[in-house]
């Protein structure tokens, strides 16, 4: 499995999987010309998506969707609600629905439920063969019951979106600061670091911390939040990375 994110931010995300079985696109955010050249810079042709897998329906993650299902006529992967709440979908005849799990020819993935402002909102544990890769993003906690199978992953691409203190005494107004901070928002790169310390194991090989905002984050702060963190428990693990908004990520092999 090789895994690649095209874009991360508040303006759109989208990550590029290849497994053994399929290329997947993993949400549609930014716009069809982006993601057709990043997608072309690691040998991926747009027609060569076999999938695209929604995680739920805000534009940072749809914006480019119409027109890539249009041009190229991938099957969609996604929830009921989430179907429904994507009016232009009506008539599209390649779609599968998940609940909480499917199986992509043969690839598993196990759809599990985030916390977030949206119709529905779902993070995934993608398994192929013997590798395992999670993408959890847009959530303002994640439930300690998906904690045994989050645990001891290849690979783990976690949101990292605002400091606190940047968020709190940054420009956005009071009404978005408490959405952002709420169960419902975005996890702090505090959060993100306590909760990979309890999930990181032997087996993990790569973090890449995702869907940073522009405006109340930056990297080197959610990298220091996240090592002094491991430091602190004893975690001997460097290899992470964060993801840009409009450069693509390392491409991981596992």
């Amino acid at each position: 499995m090789k895994a690649v994110v095209l874009c991360s931010g508040s303006k759109g995300n989208s990550t590029f999987i290849a497994t053994s079985k399929n290329k997947i696109l993993l949400d549609a955010g930014m716009n069809y010309k982006y993601l057709a050249e990043k997608l072309e810079s690691v040998g991926t042709k747009p027609s060569e998506i076999d999938y695209i897998l929604l995680s739920h329906t805000h534009s940072d993650h749809t914006a480019a969707l119409k027109t890539f299902v249009t041009k190229h006529h991938p099957t969609l992967v996604l929830s009921t609600k989430i179907y429904q709440d994507l009016e232009f979908l009506t008539d599209y005849d390649k779609v599968l629905i998940y609940e909480d799990e499917i199986d992509l020819d043969g690839v598993k993935i196990k759809a599990i439920h985030s916390s977030h402002d949206a119709v529905d909102s779902r993070n995934f544990i993608i398994t192929d063969e013997n590798h395992t890769l999670a993408y959890i993003t847009d959530t303002g906690y994640v439930n300690n019951r998906y904690f045994k199978e989050l645990s001891n992953l290849d690979v783990y691409l976690f949101e990292s979106n605002h400091d606190v203190e940047l968020l709190q005494h940054g420009p956005y107004p009071a009404w978005l600061k408490r959405r952002i901070l709420s169960d419902e928002g975005h996890l702090s790169n505090k959060s993100a670091s306590f909760y990979l310390a309890k999930l990181i194991g032997p087996k993990t090989k790569k973090i890449i911390l995702i869907h940073l905002s522009e405006t109340n984050n930056l990297a080197e702060i959610a990298l220091e939040t996240i090592k002094n963190t491991f430091l602190e428990r004893n975690i001997d693990f460097n290899n992470i990375e964060c993801a840009q908004q409009t450069e693509i990520s390392e491409v991981v092999e596992i």
